[in-house]
């Protein structure tokens, strides 16, 4: 049978959401920039992955094969970015003085909700290209950057600023 993937497009904004608050949680435990690197790198790992399976699926005469697992890493992807966004939220406080944290976390704000904008609009228009697997490239390699960038300022031994 066919699967409709339109019919699982929620769980990933769902499980992001509802997950969000553990990335603070944790970041409490072990480190904002510590969780905040670990997540970008499932991150990384889970798009690929993702970009495999749907080129796996573009390759096969029965494509609802490899949908679970499809499934599980774009559900990953969203899982990690729910607790990356957590742990970003809980560093901003300890990066910025108070003054200027407030005003850092709605501009933040505002950027992550263009985000929940941006992504879907290049998914769909890959999808039209009939090649949703670009998109998820395109995304690691910006994980890539993300991972860096908190590693050089914030996770390494000696950072600018450790959080």
């Amino acid at each position: 049978p066919q699967v409709n993937a339109l019919q699982y497009a929620w769980l990933g904004p769902l499980v992001g959401s509802l997950v969000r608050p553990v990335g603070g949680w944790l970041s409490d435990k072990w480190s904002g920039a510590k969780v905040t690197q670990a997540a970008t790198a499932v991150m990384i790992a889970a798009a690929l992955g993702a970009a495999y399976y749907i080129k796996l699926a573009a390759a096969s005469s029965a494509p609802e094969e490899v949908f679970f697992p499809f499934l599980i890493l774009f559900l990953l992807l969203f899982l990690t970015a729910g607790i990356g966004n957590g742990s970003t939220f809980r560093m901003i406080p300890i990066i910025f003085e108070p003054a200027q944290a407030g005003p850092v976390l709605g501009w933040t704000s505002a950027v992550a909700a263009y985000g929940a904008f941006v992504i879907p609009t290049i998914f769909g228009q890959q999808i039209t290209a009939k090649t949703p697997e670009y998109a998820l490239y395109g995304f690691a390699a910006y994980y890539v950057s993300c991972l860096v960038v908190n590693w050089w300022f914030y996770a390494r031994k000696n950072a600018e600023i450790p959080c």
